[in-house]
């Protein structure tokens, strides 16, 4: 009889998924729509998007939101109630707008998925957990969910270290946050 082989435990600081790792940028990509955000893994490019695995995130600030929202009472002529809904409804400290494409319906549920900021210590300063949603087809038996995530902006100066766990797909997809 053979004795059983032991594996190795991650000597990582915070614990990941037992899912495979994704591979990383040598240097954190900027992100052309959203210059606050860098991405760290490689969650975007084309080979994520073809295994069902692509995940993007983008900070949106209160003035860009209530610009928006200026924007639409302008165009769609809103009644005052609607507008002042929307204005409370505007989260205080911007918004995370989460972008993810999965392989089938039932994966693109965004409430499977976990988001955690941290300083360069380690400090935990943010964590969320999104709605509950399903995806819409986006072809090849991708489908998308988007959803805006309230975000409370830190008192601790930044950058933030942006981490989003898939429960489903049991990775971590890792970004970089430069709030001013």
């Amino acid at each position: 009889m053979s004795a059983p082989v032991a594996s190795a435990q991650s000597a990582n600081k915070y614990p990941t998924p037992a899912g495979p790792p994704r591979k990383k940028y040598m240097f954190a990509q900027k992100d052309p729509e959203c210059p606050v955000v860098a991405n760290i893994t490689k969650n975007t490019d084309e080979d994520a998007d073809i295994t069902g695995s692509y995940t993007r995130v983008c900070y949106r600030s209160p003035v860009e939101m209530l610009a928006e929202i200026d924007e639409l009472r302008r165009i769609h002529t809103w009644a005052d109630s609607t507008y002042q809904r929307r204005l409370a409804a505007l989260p205080p400290g911007g918004a995370l707008l989460l972008t993810i494409h999965r392989q089938g319906a039932k994966n693109a549920d965004p409430s499977a998925l976990t988001l955690t900021a941290r300083t360069k210590d380690g400090a935990e300063v943010y964590t969320a957990t999104p709605k509950p949603g399903s995806g819409r087809f986006f072809g090849r038996d991708l489908y998308q969910a988007q959803q805006a995530v309230p975000f409370v902006k830190p008192t601790v100066p930044g950058p933030y270290l942006l981490s989003i766990t898939d429960s489903k797909l049991r990775q971590v997809f890792e970004y970089q946050l430069s709030i001013p």
